[in-house]
């Protein structure tokens, strides 16, 4: 984060320095704290095989359509799915933490943050992000199955908005104004694109003007 901020020129998005202290409570905590993070780090790895295997196992039950509108998802579902693990490794992560492990309702109460705690919070906010980026997919799969359409995501434009922004608040819990932009921006970005993959929609049998 330093280092984007040194490279742009803008300071603000880089986390003041401050020393996060972590401590161990439980005697297995290390050794389990390896396993998950092993655990994790394999998931998102075997994101594509996993994605293959799924669809492998739904196209036998699935029509014609449905095939040619999900077929084509798998391998942007990958792509987009580590371009938001990224996200939230180099950029959401840091500031979270930046926060949270710096906040005091009083100076008289002091972080002891746990291992544990310190661990669960950074696969939580990777795999969300990675979760979250998986918008612009999904949503041109359910225009294209008719489910939604471009005009209705226009229409509620300013609905998705004000979701996005709680959505920001909600993984980066920030008192900075500039922080929260900076992370709601990606996830409205996200939506707009999610406007231009999207299908229109189809007029019914019934309305086509005969020709």
């Amino acid at each position: 984060m330093t280092g984007l901020a040194d490279l742009v020129g803008i300071s603000s998005i880089s986390p003041e320095p401050f020393t996060l202290q972590l401590q161990n409570i439980e005697l297995s905590a290390q050794f389990f704290t390896h396993i998950s993070v092993s655990f994790s780090i394999a998931f998102v790895l075997a994101t594509p095989f996993i994605l293959y295997q799924l669809w492998i196992f739904i196209r036998p039950a699935l029509y014609p359509k449905e095939k040619r509108a999900v077929k084509g998802a798998f391998g942007w579902c990958s792509l987009l799915f580590f371009l938001g693990v990224l996200t939230g490794y180099f950029f959401v992560f840091p500031l979270t933490i930046n926060f949270l492990g710096s906040y005091q309702v009083s100076e008289w109460v002091k972080n002891q943050i746990s291992l544990q705690s310190y661990i669960h919070m950074f696969i939580w906010l990777v795999i969300i992000m990675g979760i979250v980026f998986e918008m612009p997919i999904l949503l041109r799969v359910l225009s294209k199955l008719g489910v939604i359409s471009k005009e209705i995501l226009k229409k509620y434009r300013k609905h998705a908005a004000i979701i996005l922004v709680i959505l920001a608040a909600i993984i980066t819990p920030s008192g900075d104004a500039f922080t929260l932009f900076v992370v709601a921006l990606p996830l409205y970005i996200l939506y707009e694109i999610s406007i231009l993959v999207s299908f229109s929609k189809q007029p019914a049998e019934d309305e086509k003007v005969p020709s």
